[in-house]
């Protein structure tokens, strides 16, 4: 059974993380013959002073889109 994992910028909708959800889901059972509720998936929403990048940290001057909009 797949365990997916997306670690991201907090900031989408719980629409937004459905619809991905729902298309990974079909992606996995389609092409991996697998059942539906095999399929696990696992948002982690991070806040961009959580990260770094290059040794900035995100919320202190990053690049643009790397990140849903502010």
């Amino acid at each position: 059974m797949p365990y997916v994992t997306i670690e991201w910028f907090e900031g989408r909708s719980a629409e937004q993380k459905a619809a991905i959800a729902e298309r990974l889901t079909d992606v996995l059972t389609e092409e991996g013959k697998m059942p539906r509720d095999q399929v696990w998936i696992r948002f982690v929403d991070a806040k961009k002073a959580d990260w770094s990048i290059a040794g900035e940290l995100q919320d202190a001057g990053a690049e643009p889109g790397l990140g849903p909009p502010d």
